[in-house]
């Protein structure tokens, strides 16, 4: 009878447990996808950037073509979100489930960085500038040259 009720509090407890361990894995392989910003470079259709990125916040025309405005936020490769999820799984394991305590809050916080940027596009609705209005770092890190770094 004793026996039972351990092996019943024990499992209890794993699965209790596991629950928790999961948190920082879960939320490291749900972080938002690295977006391919060479689709800023000049020369590049407004129909390319649109299905990389998202659909503008703002788009008017101008004299000499278009200018539009996007917001998103940049995100990690599946590499790197894998590679997350393993080292948490594995911290959980070896400090049975006390990594969530750190884990699950750096996870939280390290959700992408979130971009604005201007495209400007000729008459053709091509790339012809893009300047980061906000989120530069992550713009820079993707070594995509094309985009002029400006201030707001």
């Amino acid at each position: 009878m004793k026996t039972s009720r351990l092996v019943i509090q024990f499992a209890s407890l794993l699965i209790i447990s596991l629950n928790l361990i999961s948190c920082s894995v879960y939320m490291a392989s749900k972080q938002p996808d690295k977006k391919d910003l060479s689709v800023l470079n000049e020369g590049t259709p407004r129909s390319h950037v649109i299905a990389e990125i998202g659909a503008p916040i703002l788009s008017e025309k101008t004299e000499d073509g278009r200018t539009d405005v996007y917001k998103f936020v940049q995100g990690y490769s599946s590499g790197a979100k894998a590679g997350r999820a393993f080292f948490h799984g594995a911290a959980d394991v070896l400090t049975v489930g006390l990594w969530e305590i750190v884990g699950t809050p750096i996870e939280g916080v390290a959700d992408g960085t979130e971009v604005k940027l201007e495209v400007h596009y000729d008459a053709e609705d091509k790339v012809q500038k893009v300047t980061a209005l906000s989120g530069e770092d992550a713009v820079y890190d993707s070594n995509n040259t094309s985009v002029s770094k400006t201030k707001q």
